[in-house]
Formats: C-alpha cells, sequence, structure tokens
C-alpha cells in the first residue's frame, strides 16, 4: 500500500499513519513492523522510514530498542497529569524527569483592560512579564506567559528567576504565601511561534492553560497563559460515587 501523493513529505504522512495505528489500534509494549517491513507495506524508502520512526521516538510515541525492534511507549507514565501539581519543577522531578526553564522574556509594563480584568489591578499599573520556555529531559513541553503585579515583587530581577522555581521565589523570597490556584483549560491548535518553540508542527494539537494563583489574602501573585504539547500532558478526574 503506497503513500497518498500530496505537497506533506512522505515521511510526515506516515507519521500520520503510524501514529493513528499506536492511538486505535496497538497497547503499550506492542512492536512495531520493522524498517523494512514498513518500507515495503507503504513502497518507501528505508531513509523516509527511518526519518518517520525517529519522529515517532522524539513525540515519545515509540520507544527504540537497538537489536530488539521498536516498541508502542507506554505513555501513561510519560504524560503529565494536569491535576497533580501547579508545579511543573516539583512535578517533573517527582516522576524522574529533569526539568529545565528557558527565560524567553522579562520585561515590565502597563495593565491593559484584559490583565486588569483578570488580575484585580489598576489599568495601567506595572506588571512583569515573564516569557518561559518548559522542558523535560530535553523536550519542550510548555510555553508559559506569566503576568505578576510589580508592587508585591518590587526588586524581582532575571538572574533570580533563572536561578529558582517561581513559586519558591514568590513563597519563599517575597513571603507571599500562596493559597489556591485555579486553573481552566482547553484544546487548540498551535500558532507559529509557539508551534516552533515547541519543536511541533503548525496547527497540531495543544492545549491552552490559564492559571489565576492567589495569596493567603486573596489577591491575585500570578497569572499565567500556558500553551503545552497535547500529546505530554492529560486531565486525570477521580470521580465518587456519593453514600
Amino acid at each position: 500500500m503506497a503513500v497518498a501523493a500530496r505537497k506533506q513529505p512522505l515521511y510526515d504522512q506516515l507519521v500520520d499513519i503510524l501514529t493513528d495505528k499506536i492511538e486505535h489500534e496497538y497497547s503499550a509494549g506492542d512492536m512495531i513492523s520493522s524498517e523494512r517491513e514498513l518500507s515495503e507495506c507503504y513502497g518507501l524508502s528505508r531513509t523516509t522510514v527511518r526519518l518517520a520512526l525517529q519522529e515517532l521516538e522524539r513525540m515519545g510515541l515509540v520507544v527504540r530498542q537497538h537489536g530488539r525492534g521498536t516498541f508502542v511507549a507506554d505513555r501513561s507514565a510519560q504524560t503529565t497529569n494536569l491535576m497533580q501539581s501547579y508545579s511543573f519543577t516539583d512535578q517533573m522531578r517527582s516522576m524522574g524527569r529533569e526539568p529545565r526553564t528557558t527565560i524567553l522574556e522579562f520585561c515590565d509594563f502597563e495593565a491593559d483592560k484584559n490583565l486588569s480584568e483578570h488580575m484585580g489591578v489598576r489599568l495601567g499599573e506595572k506588571l512583569y512579564k515573564i516569557k518561559r520556555l518548559r522542558s523535560a529531559d530535553g523536550m519542550p513541553m510548555m510555553v508559559e506567559r506569566s503576568y505578576l503585579p510589580v508592587r508585591k515583587f518590587l526588586t524581582l530581577k532575571r538572574p533570580l528567576l533563572e536561578s529558582m522555581p517561581l513559586y519558591d521565589i514568590i513563597e519563599k523570597e517575597y513571603r507571599e504565601k500562596i493559597s489556591v490556584a485555579e486553573e481552566e483549560f482547553f484544546a487548540s491548535i498551535a500558532r507559529p511561534a509557539d508551534a516552533h518553540l515547541l519543536g511541533i508542527s503548525e496547527g497540531a494539537p495543544v492545549l491552552d492553560l490559564v492559571r489565576t494563583t492567589y495569596n493567603a489574602s486573596n489577591e491575585v501573585v500570578e497569572y499565567t497563559l500556558s500553551v503545552a504539547r497535547a500529546d505530554q500532558f492529560k486531565y486525570k478526574v477521580l470521580h465518587r460515587r456519593g453514600e
């Protein structure tokens, strides 16, 4: 069975085909056909098949074992439960993964109408904007745009952001005890700039998250808009039937 002739690169088409099979036909641990078998089945060169398998591995969908073959990855152990913790750094470490945060932008500006309403601040009040790329084990996971009221963090500088997790800074350096963090999310597609940072295709599925963090006095100390790779995050809810 040959892959259809379309403008999309052949290896991308094979990635789509195999992703669909992984999602709907295979189970974790199942062996994927060999490069030779896939080459013969889809009428593609071994090089094209190899590129597709490398992309699936990069996406975390398969695990390639030298001398044994390619297997469907157990993503239940890899994906991040959105209900588990509001700290990306803490959660990655608890999963045995190595978190990394790259500060892409740090500046202050005046709150517009939208931010003033969401954060409960005056129109034009000074806010910090912190744009960060969150990664785990070298894989880009999430792009975050966080906003903090300057008046509560007057001495905040970029070196501190690069040396400590944000919530440690808020609680330990500025004594702002976090009381609750509300978060909502919805399905979306990757916009060009975010897709580039996350290493995924433009238009790929993502999760847009909105988090509002309050201190013990019920004041907003952080408002964050995030874009997360949909293949690396899950949402899990436990329902209990009332007695």
